[in-house]
This record gives C-alpha cells, sequence and structure tokens, in this order.
C-alpha cells in the first residue's frame, strides 16, 4: 500500500509540475525587434544612412529653391532626401516637377522655381560635388498631401507614381461659392481622404505632426484623449499602406507630445498586430532647420528601393537635434535642446540587439537611456562606454507590456529606437474597417469641419480667445 500511494504521490506532483511548466510556457514572450536583421559590425555591416523624408521647396511655400535646399542638405552630409512639397510629386532634383496652381504666388514674392543643372544632380548623386565622396540619393514620389489647409490635417505621400498626387487637396464634393475649388481637405476628412489616396495608388504613407492639428502645445491631455487615439489608430489599422505617424518634426514646439501620443497608437494598434512606425523629419521650409529633426536608416546600401524597405520593416532610429522641455509628462527631456546648426554630435545607437529577455544596445554621444514600455518610463541610467542592458526579467509586469522602446538623451539632442514588441504567442485580433464607416449625421459633419468657411471661422477664433 505504501508504494501504491508512493506511486500515486508521485503522478500528483509531476502533474502539478507539468502544469506550471505550461502555465509558464503559455504566459512566455518573445521580443520581436526591427533590427534583428541588421548587422552591426564586420565586413559586411549595414551603413548608418543619414536621411530626411518630408522637407519642402519654393515649388510649394518654401523660403528656398530645390537647388538651394539640395545643396544645403549636401553641405551637412546627408545620405538621401526626399522633397515633399504640398501637393506636388516629387522627381528628379534635374527635372521640374508640376507648378500647382495656388504657388504662383512665389513669382510675385521674386522666388525662384528652378531645378539642378544636369550636372550638378549628377555629382551630387555620386558625391563628387565638392569632393564629397559619398553621393546623396534621390527618393522621388513623395507628396505632402493636402496643400493650402490651415488645420495642418497633412499626409506624406511615398513612391507615388509619377505626375500622381499633383494638385491633390482632398475629396471633390463639386465647386460652390463657398468651396471654389471643389475640394474637402480639413480634419478627420482631409486626413482619411488622403490615407485613401495614397494607398489605391499603391504609395506608402504616414500621418505628419499631428500635434500641430491637435493643438496638443496647449492641450497637452489631448494625446492621451482615447477618441483621440481611436482616430488616429482606427486610421493606421484600416489603411495598411499608412506606416504610422512623425515622432519628431522640425523644432517640436507644437508637437512636443507627439511620442506621448505615438506611444497610445502602439498600444491601440499592437493588439492587431501592426506596429505603428515613428518617423522624423526636418519638414524645412528654410535652411535653418534642415539640421533640425531626421532619420537614420541601417540599410545594406544606400538605394531608393533599401530606403522604402527600411520604412515598412522600420529599421532605423529618429533623432532631433531641437526638443523642448517635456513638463508635463516623464517622457524626454526636462530642459530645451537645440543645437541647430552647431555641429555638435547627436547621439546615436551603434547597436540594438536582442537575447532572450535582455535587450543590449550600445550607443554614442549620449549621457542617458530612458526605457519606455506602454507610454511609461520603466527604467533610466547613465550611459558610458559599456553596453546597456535591460533585462525584462527583473522589470515587475513585464509580461504584461505590449512593447518597449529607448530613448537615448545627449548633449547634441535625442535619439529614439523604434518599438521592439512584445509577442507573448497570442492572435492578433481582427480590425473589421467597416464597423468604424461613420454613419450619415457623422459624414455631414466631417464635411462640415472640413469646409474652408469652417476653418476660417475657427483660426478667427484661436486668434482672438
Amino acid at each position: 500500500m505504501k508504494k501504491v500511494l508512493s506511486v500515486l504521490l508521485c503522478a500528483v506532483m509531476m502533474c502539478s509540475l507539468f502544469s506550471c511548466f505550461t502555465a509558464y510556457a503559455a504566459s512566455d514572450y518573445t521580443i520581436v525587434s526591427p533590427y534583428d536583421d541588421v548587422v552591426w559590425s564586420g565586413d559586411n555591416a549595414w551603413g548608418a544612412y543619414r536621411g530626411v523624408l518630408h522637407s519642402h521647396t519654393t515649388w510649394s511655400d518654401a523660403n528656398e529653391d530645390l537647388p538651394t535646399m539640395v545643396k544645403e542638405y549636401y553641405s551637412l552630409g546627408y545620405d538621401f532626401l526626399a522633397n515633399s512639397d504640398h501637393a506636388v510629386t516629387g522627381v528628379e532634383w534635374n527635372k521640374k516637377p508640376k507648378l500647382v496652381t495656388p504657388y504662383w504666388y512665389q513669382y510675385f514674392l521674386g522666388k525662384k522655381l528652378s531645378v539642378l543643372s544636369d550636372e550638378e544632380y549628377e555629382a551630387i548623386t555620386s558625391g563628387t560635388y565638392n569632393g564629397r565622396g559619398y553621393g546623396m540619393t534621390c527618393i522621388t514620389g513623395a507628396n505632402e498631401l493636402n496643400h493650402l489647409t490651415l488645420s495642418k490635417n497633412h499626409v506624406n505621400g511615398y513612391f507615388l507614381p509619377a505626375n500622381v498626387g499633383n494638385g491633390f487637396a482632398g475629396y471633390y464634393t463639386g465647386k460652390d461659392i463657398l468651396n471654389p475649388s471643389g475640394y474637402v481637405g480639413e480634419n478627420e476628412a482631409g486626413i482619411e481622404n488622403a490615407l485613401r489616396f495614397v494607398e489605391n495608388n499603391g504609395a506608402l504613407s504616414h500621418i505628419n505632426h499631428p500635434g500641430d492639428v491637435l493643438d496638443s502645445n496647449r492641450h497637452p491631455e489631448v494625446v492621451t484623449d482615447p477618441e483621440t487615439v481611436s482616430f488616429y489608430g482606427n486610421l493606421i489599422l484600416k489603411y495598411k499602406s499608412c506606416l504610422g505617424i512623425e515622432a519628431l518634426n522640425e523644432v517640436n514646439t507644437v508637437t512636443r507630445y507627439d511620442r506621448v501620443l505615438w506611444d497610445q497608437l502602439l498600444m491601440h494598434c499592437l493588439p492587431y498586430g501592426k506596429t505603428v512606425i515613428g518617423f522624423s523629419n526636418t519638414d524645412a521650409h528654410s535652411l535653418l532647420n534642415c539640421d533640425s529633426s531626421f532619420s537614420v536608416f541601417m540599410m545594406k546600401e544606400n538605394t531608393q528601393e533599401e530606403v522604402k524597405k527600411t520604412m515598412q520593416s522600420g529599421a532605423f532610429f529618429c533623432v532631433s537635434k531641437c526638443l523642448p522641455g517635456n513638463d508635463v509628462y516623464e517622457i524626454g527631456p526636462k530642459e530645451d535642446i537645440d543645437v541647430r546648426g552647431k555641429g555638435i554630435p547627436y547621439p546615436m545607437f551603434g547597436s540594438v540587439e536582442v537575447s532572450g529577455h535582455k535587450v543590449t544596445v550600445t550607443a554614442e554621444n549620449a549621457s542617458e537611456i530612458q526605457w519606455i514600455a506602454d507610454g511609461k518610463v520603466i527604467m533610466k541610467s547613465a550611459v558610458g562606454a559599456d553596453p546597456i542592458v535591460l533585462d525584462l526579467d527583473t522589470i515587475e509586469g513585464s509580461r504584461d507590456f505590449s512593447y518597449i522602446r529607448a530613448e537615448i538623451l545627449g548633449e547634441g539632442g535625442i535619439c529614439l529606437t523604434q518599438a521592439l514588441v512584445i509577442d507573448d504567442g497570442s492572435q492578433p485580433l481582427t480590425f473589421h474597417a467597416e464597423d468604424y464607416t461613420p454613419t450619415f449625421a457623422e459624414k455631414i459633419m466631417m464635411f462640415l469641419r472640413g469646409t474652408k468657411i469652417f476653418n476660417i471661422i475657427v483660426e478667427i477664433y484661436r486668434a482672438f480667445r
């Protein structure tokens, strides 16, 4: 009898152990990094290419002509550049883009509407111009859609077919006395119409500077408002070609809380299996801002096709040399940063590697690193010569995170990783776009909010309140 009881007891203990192991295995997770395929060192190491995907010239509303802007980026050491004038689809820098009617005013201001000569274009793209030694890749097909909108509800399209998108201003509704162009291009209607247009033309997009339309600089609480998060998040889920939002833009004054919105959107979209990619662009209309916010792409080679692949994979970093102190949310610097044009090296990750539940990074020109998970700072530490390790097994509640990301701060600015996703093996939720189709009443409201007359009234109110 003792032997029988011993066997039964052992069996019960084995079952308990098996149950515990099964429960642990079911709750285990994998860290999925957009940098998994990057070769950081050795003979086949990928290059770190600095670039901008959102910039302007006098072909729309900038202060400087195309040759001046291109040469400025070249002199600053950029590796690739997409000219994305408003409602003007970018072409090679030695070809004239289409001049959209509203921007004829540049002639009356005495501005040049010019392009590079064939010789200059060849020299800049090959790197022989001024003996720089390496070329700057021209990214064509970029367009900041919804031009002449008061509410700044802009979307950037990328890799659009030639001449597609020129003059795009929103959804065509027919001309009337209040809307002589016949387009509704403001607010919610304008954003969705632009995203739909890009997707229908087989291109890629991201939502530009959301803080500018949300007025979040004065109302920071709006970036965590569930209605705001659902609006942008559902658009990103609805349009597969929409990669994400600008987390950093120009000098980040009106957009200082867009990184907080980015975190909220990650939490909204990741349960559906879609990562929201953060972008960083100068959005330059003048020479000073050519050295503000930009990206560093990890690529095998500096080509347009590699840039496109990297935009989709997220194997790049967001950098800004200009960022106001964050006095509301914990994320980011406490003091203002503005080192544009000062030649101070910007902080940069040298590697981001995952092993089990650990993330190891190296960094240079940085003094501090902060790790963020689900919109909250989970750890801060100083940056030295040694690699920095985040061991999630030492962080309480880490099994419930949906993602982690890192920011490094230094004298020369800020640098962000993309989100590293916590994958627990669960099946993604299915997003049903039809569930978010506006009702007739909502469509009427979107139409009214999309008209110029409505937005003129809003701007007058803001100016005098």
